[in-house]
C-alpha cells in the first residue's frame, strides 16, 4: 500500500516541507491503518515546522486527521476495517494520503459529522471543551475575553461560550472577521489593531475588566491580557500564534489584581481514556445540539500545505482550514 507523506528535516518556514511516496507497511500490532479523506491544519503544526515545539528530525507533520481504516493490526479489538475514525494526535504525521497509528489515539466518527468537519474541528473543539469546561471553568454571566476571535479555535471559543452565557469580547483585525464573529455569538467585537482593547474592555466591563482571558497570541497580547484581566482573574495562554510570551516576573501578577496564568496543553486533559471519552462525547453532543458549528474558511490540497501555512501565518485565513489529499 502506497503513502504521499510530508516530512521536515531541518526546522525553518513553509519551504522547509518536503514530499515522499514510500510503501507503507502493514500496521503492527495494537495499530489500525487509515486513509485519510481530509486533514486539519492548526497552529501548532507551524510551532513544530518552526522548532517552537522541538521535535526529533527528520519529522512527519500534522496531527489532525480524519478518514476511514482499511488495515487493522493484531490486538486491536475496537474497530474494524471500514470504520470512520479521526484523530489529534499526539504523534505527528497527519500530512499524509495513508498513515498507520495506534487505535488507542482513535476517536470513532459519528454519522452526523462528515470528515471535512472532523478533520476542522476535532482538535480545535476539543481543546475548546478543555479550555472553558475543565481549566477556566466559565460560568454564566462571567464577561471574557477571546483573542483572535475568528480564527479556528477562535470562533469555537466565542460559539460555547455564548452557548454557556458568558459576555463574550473578541478581538478581530477586519471588519469580514468581526462579522463572523458576531455571528458565531460575540457581544462585544474590539478591532485590535485600531482600538486600545483593554481599554475597551475595561469600559465594555464598567472597569471591572473579564474574569477569564483567553490568549492564543503569545508575546504581542501579554500586556494587553494583563490589563485587561479583572481581580484575581485567570490568564490562559494557549498558544503561540505570535510567539511565545518567554520569561514572566510573577510579581507583576500581584500587581495587576492578584491574576493567576496558566499555560495547558491538550494532550494533558485529554491523556486517561475516560478523560478522552467526556471530552470527546461532550463535543460530539455540543455539535449534535447545534450549539457549535465549524467554519471552514478555506480549503487546499494536501500538497499545498506550504501555502496553507503561509497564509495561516500572515492573517489571511478565517476559521478553519482543511488540507484535502
Amino acid at each position: 500500500m502506497q503513502t504521499t507523506r510530508a516530512i521536515f528535516r531541518q526546522h525553518g518556514g513553509p519551504e522547509v516541507i518536503e514530499w515522499i511516496d514510500e510503501e507503507l507497511p502493514a500496521p503492527g500490532p495494537g495499530e489500525v491503518t487509515i486513509e485519510h479523506a481530509a486533514v486539519g491544519l492548526n497552529y501548532i503544526d507551524t510551532y513544530h515546522r518552526r522548532g517552537i515545539y522541538p521535535v526529533e528530525l527528520p519529522s512527519g507533520m500534522g496531527l489532525e486527521a480524519a478518514g476511514r481504516i482499511v488495515a487493522v493490526g493484531d490486538g486491536v479489538g475496537d474497530f474494524a476495517i471500514g470504520d470512520r475514525v479521526a484523530t489529534f494526535g499526539p504523534l505527528l504525521g497527519a500530512y499524509a494520503t495513508r498513515r498507520n497509528i495506534a487505535a488507542s489515539q482513535l476517536f470513532r466518527l459519528p454519522d452526523h459529522i462528515d470528515d471535512k468537519t472532523a478533520a476542522a474541528a476535532i482538535l480545535k473543539a476539543c481543546t475548546t471543551e478543555f479550555l472553558v469546561e475543565r481549566c477556566g471553568k466559565v460560568e454564566a454571566g462571567w464577561p471574557v475575553l477571546v483573542h483572535a476571535a475568528a480564527g479556528g479555535t477562535g470562533l469555537l471559543l466565542v460559539q460555547w461560550l455564548n452557548h454557556i452565557g458568558a459576555e463574550v469580547i473578541g478581538t478581530v483585525s477586519t471588519e469580514e472577521k468581526a462579522e463572523a464573529a458576531r455571528a458565531a455569538g460575540a457581544n462585544h467585537v474590539i478591532f485590535y489593531k485600531e482600538e486600545n482593547t483593554a481599554e475597551r474592555v475595561r469600559a465594555i466591563t464598567g472597569g471591572a475588566g473579564v474574569r477569564v482571558t483567553f490568549d492564543g497570541i503569545g508575546r504581542s497580547t501579554w500586556e494587553t491580557s494583563l490589563d485587561a484581566t479583572g481581580k484575581r482573574g485567570l490568564i490562559i495562554n494557549f498558544g503561540n500564534a505570535d510567539a511565545p510570551v518567554g520569561a514572566v516576573d510573577v510579581g507583576v501578577l500581584a500587581l495587576k489584581g492578584s491574576l493567576y496564568n496558566t499555560r495547558p496543553m491538550l494532550f494533558h486533559y485529554y491523556e486517561e481514556p475516560e478523560e478522552r471519552a467526556a471530552g470527546a462525547q461532550r463535543v460530539w453532543d455540543m455539535f449534535s445540539s447545534g450549539a457549535l458549528s465549524v467554519t471552514i474558511g478555506q480549503t487546499y490540497a494536501l500538497k499545498d500545505a506550504a501555502k496553507a501555512h503561509e497564509d495561516l501565518q500572515a492573517g489571511r485565513t478565517t476559521g478553519s482550514t482543511v488540507l484535502l489529499p
